[in-house]
Order: structure tokens, then C-alpha cells, then sequence
């Protein structure tokens, strides 16, 4: 007994603690002295030794010992680091065994450790064992369900939670934000907050501006932002994402705007947002600036995967290109994202020479990757590479394809006149088509003049989705092609009876970092007598080169130059116009619009490009279109 005070003596308070913890039969009860096995255990588990760890604790579980909570804190610790799923089930036994009553804080411990891995029973089980839970345990708990979109039973226990007396903190509240599922419930929790005091809590308004955005209700947003002035620059980028991630490009940049003038510098979620925006916008001039300020996070992954999406989504497959090559990490969204981006620019075999280096790379392509492959084979009419991708994303890669890759392959098999092998796919599907499986089939009846398929396509549409503008003017239009005037003036009389009306069309070009828009029949440009004139010589130049307007896209029962008047001032036309006007020889004309260009238009930009030697990028919502010396990335087949 003396060698053992003596030894007590020399070590540290907290090794010297587990001796008082032994009982003495137990200190009896083996030659290996406990002391030296708790010393031992205790090292073990400090220096994340695991297995020597567990075997120690075994020994341990034979005398009879106990450690303390914290070093028990610290295997734990050990287990979720290196996913020892079994030991930390063999040290939560441990720990609950001999009756021993571990303290809350080690018990909460064991709780995230169940949550980290994902065995949530477990931990709801251990949780409801507890005589005692403080705010921690109820916010792990929160937190877990929220985490995996289990949002009723998050605010179930948030409820339960006061009802126990527990006052919720600032972690409690941004964990419970992200389970409401209706503005009611969020607004409850809104007020509870302001109850609480901590609506000025930076973590808190930050989640409230984030779960008010995800609702799409930026006004509400925009109040909890400016309730008062934030020295801190995660409240500036919640606000800036949430515009962004709403698709108001112009909220964000000009939020991004003010964060600069209040003197707060942009981080990476800053700039990831802005490119977001830039993205949206298709401003490639401020894009560009934006990537600038992206060079001094150097490799960072996410802003160089949103560097590279805005560049494909402005059109400037070059700068695209060159991001990618330096990119010295690359995961499946750079991957998918360049894939994509060559497909949509009309760079199709592009596009699957690179999906052939991304598996050679390793990296396992997943759902968004391989639409962009079926995408790639769409619009260049690559049958069989489509089919044996579609085949092989089961049998290969074990993806389920989802309604947009069925989307894709009819719109793949119309576009080669394919018919009725799309209507066999539509008929083999595992689910009900919607919509987007319908509408590509409808625009391949349009081009092959097959009415019959064409009305029953339509049909299928509108009982779908009755509001469908752009299935009346496409049925409307087969049936005019077809002149079958009767039927047009049913579907039209279909459309004012419901309301319905056709989207106009509308272009944005940007100049100097400003957008000009311009809509077909809006006259409220300062410069529109300007561009109107530069129009009208255009087309006169190329009717010399051989331009003949393509009057089948009209979408009224017109006569002659009243066909010719109504497609010549559609706004693609009217923003190439501005361009030429504004932009120097060099500069390439950029233009996005809200509607699918017209065959007209189509020939127009390429003649366009031709005669006045400039290079055109028309982005509408299907693909790009890069016209340069007459000629269209497209090859004619969109």
C-alpha cells in the first residue's frame, strides 16, 4: 500500500483522482494494480491509441473500474474520428455498466457520437433514458432532426423542450430554423425568438434570413437584416445569398454593393454568391472582376466550381476552359459542370470525350453528370451514344434515371424523327410522365409535321398543367403550318376563355456593365429610333447577301408583309442592333433571352455574324448559340 501512495503522490491531480474512484475488493481483485491499469487507459485514450484503448477498458470492465467523464469524453472522441461505430457501442455499455451514473455533459457526449453516426434510434434512446437534460441534450437532438429533414419530430422536441423548462439558446433556435415547414411555423418560432432576446444574435438572424429566403420571402428577409446595423459579416453574406439564391441577381449585387461601403471585406461566401448572381444575370464583364477578388483563395474548390459555372452559363467557354485545366482539385460538380457546359455552348463531342477523362480520372459520375451527357447526345443527334448511356447509367453506375434523363432521350429520339421509339420509352417508364417528358415530344412534331402524335402530345400537356402558354402557341402553330385555320381558332379561343397568354419576348444584352432590355413592340428604350434605324439598314444588307425572312414561325393567320413586320422586330434582333451600335469591332456581342429563338432569328444572327464580322452568343433557355462567320455552334440542330 505504500508503493501505491507513493505513486499517487507523483502523479498529476487528474490521474491521481481514478484511484479514489476504485473500489478497494476491486483494487484487490487482480495483481495488474488498478492504478496503473486507469494510468494505462487513460493514456491510451489521450493519445487516440483505440484498440489499446478498448483493451484496457475491457480489463477494466472485468475489476469493476470506472474513469472519469472526461477521459471517457476523449475516447469517444477517438471513436468518431476514426468511425469506430462497434467500439463506441462497447463504450457506452462501458460507461452505463456497474451502475455507474455518468454526468450529463459525458452522457451528451454519447448522444452526438450516436447522432455523428447516424444512428439516430440510438440516440432518441439514450436521450429519453436521461434523468436530467440540459439545453445541450435537446439541441443535439433538434439538430439531428432538422439535419435529416425529420422536421416534424425537430419541432416536436422543440415544443416538448419548453415544456421541460429549458430555456433554448442561439444553437437551439438556428437548428430549429431549418425544420419549419410552413410560414406559420416559422413565424411562431420568429416570435419566441424575439421573446427570448436573441434576435440580435448573429447566428440567429443569419438562420431566420436563411429559412425566410428558402421560403422565397425576401421582403421578410430584408426586415430581419435591416432590424439593426450587424458588425458581422456572416448577416451580409445570409442576405446576399438569399437574394441570389432567389434569382434576383440585381438585390444581390446591389446588397454586395453596400457590404463593400460599410467596409466589410468579401469572403468565399461572399464571392460565391456574387458569381451566383453573375450567373444569373449572365454579366460576364463583372463576373470577370469577381474573379479577380476569387485569385487570392487560390484553389479553393467551391469558388473555383462557381467560377466555372458562371463562365459556361456566360457563354465564354474559354475562360471556362482555362479554369478547369488549372484547377488542381476536381470533384464530380467541377466535372459535371464543364460537361454541361460544353454541351449547352453546342460543343457535344467535346462534352463526351470529357465524361471518357472523367472516368479515366476516377471520379464516379452521378445524376447531374450523366444528364449532361444525355443532353450532349440531344443536341447533336447521337442516337446510340445516347442510348448506351441511358442503359448504362443503372447498369453501370447505379443511378436511377430520373424524369429529366427520360426528357432528355425523347427530346434525343423526336429530334431524329424518331417518334414512336420515344413513345415506346414514355410508354416503358416507371412513373407517370409530367410535362417535361411531353413537351419535347410535342416540339418534334412540330418540326416533322406529325399532327397526329402533335394533338395527343398537346393533349397530354395541358391536362397536365391547363396554363401552358407556350403548348397552345406551339399546337397552334403545327395547326397553322398544316392550315388548318378551324383548329387555330379553337386553341386561341381555349387561350382568352382561360386567360392564358403568350409570354413576350424579351433580350438583355449588357454594355459597359450595364443590361439593356429590349421586349418585341416596347418602344420605351431612349435609343429605340436609333436601334430601329440600324435594324432596318441591317436586313436590307443582308437581303443582298440572299436573307429571305422565314415567315412559317409567325404564330398569326397573317398575310405577306404582314408576316414580315411582325417577326422583324423581335427583341434578339433589336438587342444584335444595340450591339453593333454600342459595342467596338472586337467586342463579342452578348445576348440572353426568356424564349427559345425563332429559325428566323437564327438565320438572321448567322448572316448577322457573317456580313458585319462579329461573334454573336445568344443564350435562350434551352442552350447557347455562338455564331461566328455565318456559321452556328448549334450546326443548325436545336
Amino acid at each position: 500500500m505504500k508503493a501505491i501512495s507513493k505513486l499517487k503522490w507523483m502523479m498529476p491531480p487528474s490521474l491521481s483522482r481514478h484511484c479514489s474512484h476504485t473500489p478497494i475488493a476491486s483494487r484487490n481483485a487482480a495483481n495488474h494494480p488498478p492504478s496503473s491499469l486507469l494510468d494505462d487507459f487513460t493514456r491510451f485514450c489521450y493519445q487516440r491509441d483505440l484498440p489499446r484503448a478498448i483493451r484496457a477498458m475491457d480489463a477494466m470492465q472485468r475489476l469493476g473500474l470506472q474513469a472519469d467523464a472526461v477521459t471517457y469524453s476523449e475516447l469517444i472522441k477517438c471513436c468518431l474520428s476514426r468511425r469506430a461505430i462497434a467500439e463506441a457501442k462497447l463504450v457506452r455499455n462501458h460507461i452505463f455498466s456497474g451502475g455507474y451514473d455518468p454526468k450529463t455533459f459525458l452522457v451528451n457526449n454519447l448522444i452526438n457520437m450516436y447522432v455523428k453516426f447516424n444512428l439516430l434510434e440510438e440516440a432518441q434512446a439514450l436521450f429519453d433514458q436521461m434523468p436530467v437534460r440540459n439545453v445541450v441534450s435537446w439541441t443535439t437532438m433538434i439538430s439531428a432532426y432538422s439535419n435529416v429533414k425529420l422536421n416534424d419530430k425537430a419541432l416536436d422536441l422543440m415544443v416538448l423542450m419548453l415544456r421541460d423548462g429549458v430555456r433554448p439558446n442561439m444553437f437551439t433556435y438556428s437548428s430549429v430554423l431549418r425544420a419549419c415547414d410552413s410560414l406559420v411555423s416559422l413565424g411562431q418560432l420568429h416570435c419566441s425568438i424575439i421573446k427570448a432576446g436573441l434576435d440580435s444574435d448573429v447566428f440567429v438572424r443569419s438562420a431566420l434570413i436563411d429559412i425566410y429566403a428558402k421560403w422565397g420571402e425576401l421582403r421578410c428577409a430584408l426586415c430581419v437584416f435591416g432590424e439593426m446595423v450587424t458588425g458581422d459579416s456572416v448577416v451580409w453574406n445570409s442576405i446576399i445569398g438569399a437574394f441570389a439564391q432567389n434569382n434576383d441577381g440585381d438585390g444581390a449585387l446591389n446588397l454586395f454593393k453596400r457590404m463593400k461601403r460599410a467596409g466589410f471585406q468579401a469572403d468565399q461566401p461572399t464571392l460565391t454568391s456574387v458569381l451566383r448572381a453573375c450567373t444569373g444575370l449572365a454579366l460576364l464583364e463583372l463576373g470577370a472582376q469577381v474573379h479577380v477578388h476569387v485569385l487570392k483563395y487560390d484553389q479553393d474548390l467551391i469558388l473555383n466550381n462557381a467560377l466555372l459555372d458562371m463562365y459556361c452559363k456566360c457563354g465564354s467557354l474559354e475562360d471556362a476552359k482555362s479554369v478547369f485545366d488549372r484547377m488542381v482539385e476536381k470533384d464530380v460538380i467541377s466535372w459535371s459542370t464543364m460537361i454541361a457546359g460544353l454541351a449547352q455552348n453546342g460543343y457535344s463531342r467535346e462534352a463526351l470525350k470529357l465524361f471518357e477523362l472523367m472516368k479515366v480520372s476516377g471520379t464516379k459520375p452521378n445524376y447531374i453528370t450523366i444528364l449532361g451527357v444525355l443532353f450532349a447526345c440531344s443536341h447533336a443527334g447521337l442516337v446510340e451514344d445516347g442510348w448506351y448511356h441511358f442503359r448504362s447509367m443503372k447498369n453501370v453506375y447505379g443511378i436511377d434515371p430520373g424524369r429529366e434523363h427520360y426528357g432528355c432521350m425523347i427530346d434525343l429520339l423526336g429530334r431524329a424523327g424518331k417518334l414512336d421509339e420515344a413513345i415506346r420509352l414514355i410508354e416503358e417508364m416507371e412513373y407517370e410522365p409530367d410535362a417535361i417528358i411531353w413537351r419535347p415530344l410535342l416540339d418534334a412534331c412540330r418540326v416533322h409535321r406529325n399532327m397526329d402524335v402533335a394533338e395527343y402530345a398537346a393533349k397530354q400537356v395541358l391536362n397536365l398543367d391547363p396554363e401552358d402558354a407556350g403548348t397552345y402557341i406551339l399546337l397552334s402553330n403545327i395547326y397553322a403550318n398544316s392550315q388548318r385555320w378551324e383548329d387555330v381558332a379553337v386553341v386561341r379561343k381555349n387561350m382568352r376563355e382561360r386567360g392564358v397568354r403568350k409570354e413576350p419576348g424579351c433580350s438583355w444584352v449588357e454594355v459597359t456593365k450595364q443590361i439593356h432590355a429590349f421586349i418585341l413592340g416596347d418602344s420605351s428604350h431612349p435609343q429605340i429610333v436609333e436601334i430601329n434605324r440600324q435594324l432596318n439598314l441591317l436586313i436590307h444588307k443582308l437581303r443582298e447577301v440572299g436573307y429571305v425572312p422565314d415567315t412559317s414561325f409567325v404564330l398569326r393567320d397573317l398575310e405577306g408583309e404582314q408576316k414580315e413586320d411582325s417577326i422583324r422586330y423581335h427583341s434578339e434582333k433589336l438587342a444584335i442592333a444595340f450591339g453593333l451600335m454600342s459595342l467596338s469591332k472586337g467586342k463579342t456581342i452578348r445576348i440572353r433571352k426568356n424564349l427559345r429563338i425563332c429559325g428566323d432569328c437564327h438565320i438572321f444572327a448567322k448572316l448577322t455574324a457573317k456580313v458585319e464580322n462579329r461573334n454573336i452568343v445568344i443564350r435562350d433557355p434551352i442552350r447557347y448559340h455562338h455564331f461566328q462567320d455565318g456559321i452556328c455552334s448549334c450546326g443548325d440542330y436545336w
